[in-house]
């Protein structure tokens, strides 16, 4: 298979100071204001950022000023120096020079334990034998968003604010964000006596509590370099580092995602495919249609035209994307290209699923921020996502780049999710490479999400029986997961050959959580309809998505997302019915009933425990919370209806699709792993010791909010919690049952 070829023709001219000055300009770059995108419902509608506002000054002016901040820079650096000498004094005693916690979303302590004793992972093996490996007591509930944002900030859900993907509007009830919001926010102009409207500007937020703990080593001099930590957007700004934000970073259209399948086949009637589906037609080898980016100022989705153009002497296709050009041959991802909507663009890669001479399948990814001119914020600073595309080369922005969905909905194969997979994996790579070289001395942390996309869509394969194999391939990828474990093995070893034998250096390898058999969905807006606590609109048997038929004046309880019931109460939504003395004997009755819950094809337990939110967690933000937190057993999740809150006639369904495994599970049964360097002082470390570990080895006081502590500081043996992973690791065999 050749390697696809990007032809440029037209030249593109490269950001001033990125490619040849590493000095004074990139400082003045860095210096920059950096206006943001105007939107329009959460998506841009023009881009009002350094691209528009440079190209209406005009290249001398670009010039000319960049000179003279440059010129300014120069010549206050000796008092800057002296500050900075100054202020270095208050620096901390640090114990270490540098730290470095590699994030391999998703791997398992027991997939982990296996293959270590076959030799598939000898650099973990030899990592675990110097120092330390261990079950990683993860979060409640165990799911990515909550439990990356307990490892950034120390503290549980009830103090960082984020339980799940998605959480509701306490008035409308429908969905939202959980992480974060963005609204578009009308301009005026202040005259005193009127203000006068000119447009819109957008506005976003992070709506993660808490802090960051490498804002505290910021703050005290201490350098981080932060790249794909989960709900890190919009970037939080800090002293004394770079981020590039990861999981939520939303795609061009403002969702989480959205893929577009081309194809010369009718569109199947009314089936919704989870992304954007055209009929198009290929007229003498030739394929013209168009991109949907984000709307215009009326609402009107902008178009992006691209060409294909098939030879079939060569088998190679030829994409014309503005003014690049890419070939490549069948089941080929092209290199990204960049996608032009007037003065916002963003980047895509175009694969040729099909090509027969009777068909045409083409798939486009998700149409990614483009981090070489971003229309909003992705990293900070603000050029730090364009210093990376221009010394490294476009990379995904999206915060779940790996396109699960198009898999699950069979848009596109498991080779192509693979390809696509690793090509991500290798962009992550160079971003590794590239902060260690800069990162000399204080902290850095990359995240892999790799390890999880992939145990999600080919878990079946560990399980011969599971319901989603149907219809599919049981042989062809059946080592993906153990391949895949092998080559985070592999990456451990180039990483501990950069970092060589210097002892001032700690390296943990650390998963938010582990994995485990996702088989049958269970949908408890279904279950709490037949127990008397939903109730629907009179006439209605069923609901679709969002609640839609819904009678909240008779409804006590609800839920949507992935890890918790809702109760309907009084003062917090906006047609609550559960009175504030009623809270507790109704959250204790749904917890026995669901305790008990067994699935009818087998009369097998459903719950291992339902966790009593305020119970369990005594943060500020638990009262926003979920009341319940489902504790699943190994091979039951919420159904993929229960979480967009419809209610359909079946309580348990059979999970066929090929997102197969999951750790939406009672957290004990899914702890993340540790590995480390050095030898620790617990026993049973936990998610939220990563936080104060780091402070304490550059000598940054522990916060006394947190709840986490130092892994190399004595301390008597923790008491089990909810959060406490088991004692031993799960066994593969114990995973997939």
């Amino acid at each position: 298979m050749s390697s696809p070829h990007l032809k440029q023709t037209t030249p593109r001219p490269a950001a001033l100071g990125f490619l040849a000055l590493r000095g004074a300009v990139v400082a003045a770059l860095l210096c920059g204001p950096a206006a943001p995108a105007a939107w329009a419902d959460g998506v841009p509608f023009a881009y009002i950022g350094p691209g528009a506002g440079f190209a209406a000054a005009g290249s001398v002016l670009i010039l000319a000023g960049t000179f003279l901040l440059a010129v300014g820079i120069i010549l206050i650096w000796p008092f800057k120096a002296v500050i900075r000498l100054v202020q270095l004094r208050g620096r901390p005693k640090a114990k270490v020079k540098r730290i470095v916690v590699l994030g391999l979303d998703g791997l398992d302590p027991g997939l982990a334990q296996k293959y270590m004793a076959e030799g598939r992972m000898p650099h973990l093996k030899k990592l675990a034998a110097e120092g330390v490996f261990s079950p990683l007591e993860t979060a409640c509930p165990s799911i990515s968003p909550v439990a990356w944002s307990s490892y950034a900030t120390g503290v549980d859900a009830s103090r960082h604010n984020i339980y799940d993907f998605l959480t509701r509007d306490p008035c409308s009830y429908m969905p939202v964000l959980s992480s974060s919001e963005t609204h578009t926010l009308p301009r005026t102009l202040n005259l005193g006596f009127a203000k006068v409207p000119f447009g819109h500007r957008a506005s976003w937020r992070s709506l993660q509590k808490s802090q960051p703990f490498w804002k505290l080593l910021g703050a005290k001099y201490v350098w981080s370099s932060i790249i794909r930590v989960p709900i890190t957007f919009p970037p939080q700004p800090f002293k004394n580092g770079t981020l590039l934000s990861g999981m939520c970073v939303p795609d061009l259209q403002g969702t989480q995602g959205s893929f577009s399948f081309y194809s010369t086949k009718q569109r199947p009637a009314g089936k919704h495919i989870g992304g954007q589906q055209y009929q198009i037609r290929c007229v003498n080898g030739v394929v013209e249609s168009n991109l949907t980016g984000p709307p215009d100022a009326d609402r009107t989705p902008l178009k992006s035209p691209f060409k294909v153009v098939f030879d079939k002497s060569t088998r190679k296709a030829t994409f014309t994307l503005g003014t690049e050009s890419a070939t490549v041959g069948p089941r080929e991802y092209t290199p990204w290209m960049v996608v032009s909507f007037g003065k916002i663009t963003g980047i895509a890669r175009l694969y040729v699923q099909t090509w027969d001479d009777s068909d045409v399948e083409i798939y486009v990814t998700p149409i990614n921020i483009n981090p070489d001119s971003p229309v909003m914020p992705i990293s900070h600073p603000f050029v730090y996502s364009i210093y990376l595309a221009k010394t490294l080369g476009q990379y995904a922005t999206l915060g779940l780049a790996e396109d699960t969905w198009a898999l699950n909905e069979r848009v596109i194969d498991e080779e192509a999710f693979l390809k696509q997979s690793w090509l991500i994996c290798e962009e992550r790579k160079k971003q590794l490479w590239e902060v260690l070289d800069k990162t000399r001395r204080g902290f850095v942390t990359v995240v892999f999400d790799t390890s999880d996309r992939i145990s999600h869509m080919f878990y079946r394969y560990l399980d011969p029986t599971h319901p989603a194999n149907a219809g599919k391939d049981t042989e062809v990828h059946k080592n993906v997961i153990p391949e895949m474990y092998g080559k985070m093995d592999e990456l451990v070893g180039e990483l501990r050959a950069k970092l060589g034998d210097d002892p001032d250096t700690v390296l943990m390898v650390i998963s938010d959580h582990g994995f485990t058999n996702f088989r049958r969905g269970v949908n408890l807006n279904t279950w709490l309809k037949e127990n008397g606590y939903l109730v629907l609109k009179e006439g209605s048997e069923t609901s679709p998505d969002w609640f839609a038929k819904v009678d909240w004046s008779k409804t006590r309880a609800f839920t949507l997302g992935l890890t918790g019931v809702f109760l309907n109460r009084v003062g917090r939504e906006g047609h609550g019915i559960v009175e504030k003395k009623d809270v507790d004997a109704v959250a204790r009755e749904l917890k026995a009933k669901l305790e008990a819950l067994r699935d009818p094809s087998d009369n097998q337990a459903v719950i291992k425990e339902v966790f009593l939110t305020r119970e369990i967690h005594k943060g500020p933000y638990a009262d926003m919370a979920p009341e319940l937190l489902i504790g699943y057993h190994k091979g039951f999740r919420h159904s993929w209806d229960c979480a967009t809150g419809s209610v359909p006639l079946e309580t348990f369904t059979d999970n066929t699709k090929s997102w197969s495994g999951d750790h939406c599970v009672d957290p004990r049964l899914v702890p993340g792993v540790f590995f480390c360097n050095r030898k620790i002082q617990s026993e049973r470390p936990n998610l939220m010791d990563i936080a104060p570990t780091v402070l304490e080895q550059f000598g940054v006081d522990v916060p006394a909010y947190m709840q986490g502590k130092s892994l190399f500081a004595a301390r008597p043996a923790p008491k089990s919690s909810p959060t406490s992973a088991p004692g031993r690791s799960t066994t593969p065999e114990e995973a997939v049952r």
